[in-house]
């Protein structure tokens, strides 16, 4: 039964975490119609790569057991993090171009370097704890990059720049890979998803305080922001009066 309950709950994970991989293409095909990045940073992207990297090596047979669920998502993940990066990389002024290329280079040999020193210098349990501490910390971060939207919300009380559905699959997530490493009892899954499971519930809590009726330019709130992926852009109204 706990093994049942164990893949079941990887399934589920692998499914909210799809969603959360593919949230993105709304703001890319915006992106690839206006042929520009706009206010958008690319260094989520990048970040949220390095992670599937790490997930996916760390779920690898000869680093840990029983972890095939993760290292498939995780592949998938950083594939489509892969494209999201190009396209950015693509469509992004030449400036922020060189910027977002270096990061690449960085991203990939860091991982690089984990991958090499964990095959040829770790062995056994030794190269669980140092692949599984690696991921965790950077889970731990992937996860935390709301943080900035979750202040402005209390800040501005609006949820505006809070995409509700985003908010809602982390969460899921989160709770799903949380369990998922309870009944595997291994800390280097349900330590790291249990951060993303309470970030996750926060923002939902969030949304049920401060959300307000539409406005007439939320309606695109969704592409504008993204996890705190964009700058948000709080329109003022003018304290000029009118002369007579």
């Amino acid at each position: 039964m706990k093994h049942v309950a164990h893949f079941v709950f990887g399934i589920f994970g692998n499914v909210t975490a799809l969603f959360l991989f593919l949230s993105p293409i709304i703001t890319f095909r915006r992106i690839i119609k206006s042929k520009s990045t706009e206010e958008f940073s690319g260094i989520p992207y990048n970040m949220t790569l390095l992670n599937c990297l790490l997930s996916a090596w760390y779920g690898m047979p000869f680093v840990s057991t029983n972890n095939m669920l993760m290292y498939t998502i995780n592949g998938t993940g950083a594939l489509l993090e892969g494209i999201y990066v190009i396209i950015f990389l693509i469509y992004s002024p030449r400036g922020v171009k060189e910027r977002m290329a270096g990061l690449l280079g960085l991203v990939l040999s860091f991982f690089s370097v984990i991958a090499l020193v964990s095959i040829f210098a770790l062995h056994g349990h030794a190269r669980r704890v140092f692949c599984g501490c690696v991921t965790a910390i950077f889970s731990i971060c992937m996860y935390g990059s709301p943080l900035s939207i979750m202040r402005l919300v209390v800040k501005t009380k609006s949820v505006e720049f809070m995409p509700f559905f985003l908010s809602l699959f982390a969460f899921l997530c989160g709770t799903s890979w949380f369990i998922y490493g309870l009944l595997a009892r291994d800390p280097f899954i349900y330590v790291n998803n249990g951060v993303g499971c309470g970030l996750g519930a926060l923002q939902l809590i969030l949304y049920a305080i401060y959300k307000k009726p539409r406005e007439a330019d939320e309606k695109d709130s969704t592409s504008r922001v993204e996890m705190g992926f964009s700058k948000p852009i709080i329109h003022q109204q003018s304290t000029n009066e009118e002369k007579i």
